[in-house]
């Protein structure tokens, strides 16, 4: 059998290369302003993946503790910890949110939930 270039692109479609990520644009400061609201919505992600991690953790070692009282403190300390951190994170973006949102109007919340900074520019 043999198979030429073009029927395996039919059969399989157009390979493309993936787009490079745009912040911005031409313009500088809306591409600062997208990659703030990057970042911040990275660092709850990954907060929240790492408070669900150490919450689990904790739960793990609470049932491998085979009734030992040391055990059971360490993991009890974990999740209270990691719940604890979890209000931490919560009450952070809340205060950042009315500070930098309501105090200062620098952010602006989107009809889907996404953030827009408006960064002071000179003109």
């Amino acid at each position: 059998m043999n198979f030429l270039a073009e029927d395996i692109s039919d059969i399989f479609g157009e390979i493309t290369p993936p787009q490079a990520m745009n912040f911005g644009g031409d313009d500088p400061a809306l591409g600062l302003s997208n990659l703030i609201s990057f970042g911040i919505r990275l660092f709850i992600i990954v907060a929240g993946m790492f408070l669900l991690l150490y919450l689990l953790w904790g739960a793990f070692d609470w049932i491998s503790s085979g009734g030992e009282k040391e055990k059971i403190t360490k993991a009890q300390n974990k999740i209270t910890n990691a719940l604890i951190g979890m209000v931490l994170i919560f009450a952070i973006l809340v205060i950042f949110n009315v500070f930098a949102g309501n105090m200062l109007r620098i952010i602006e919340v989107g009809p889907n939930g996404e953030w827009s900074f408006k960064l002071p520019t000179l003109r």
